[in-house]
């Protein structure tokens, strides 16, 4: 093995619509927030289910992509790397976030709005 890669592959639930951002470069940014969902038992076979939140990115194309196709309650499949970051926020603390960098997506199923007639 040459290198150990950064590698994520996540499957879930848009949270929120994509937020595309235009940047004075010409850059575009896609920020949404992802559900991933499971169920197990724990060590006395009680039923645990737990959601966890994720923040994901896409940058250029795939942003561009990303937003004229996905929707909040999508269910997609995203491969990418995870990015740490930290910032000091107005009160003076520390803060950490960890997001993903999506590199390739699939939309998996759409999220399908029925109106009454």
């Amino acid at each position: 093995m040459n290198a150990i890669k950064n590698q994520v592959q996540l499957i879930g639930r848009v949270g929120n619509d994509p937020e595309l951002r235009s940047f004075a470069n010409g850059g575009k940014m896609l920020k949404l927030s992802l559900a991933t969902h499971e169920i197990y038992k724990d060590s006395n076979g009680e039923r645990i289910e737990k959601t966890q939140w994720h923040t994901i990115l896409a940058w250029g194309k795939t942003a561009e992509h990303m937003t004229r196709h996905i929707n909040k309650g999508d269910q997609i499949a995203i491969s990418g790397k995870l990015v740490h970051r930290s910032y000091e926020g107005q009160d003076g603390i520390k803060r950490f976030i960890t997001e993903v960098v999506v590199q390739e997506f699939m939309l998996l199923s759409q999220n399908v709005v029925s109106e009454a007639a």
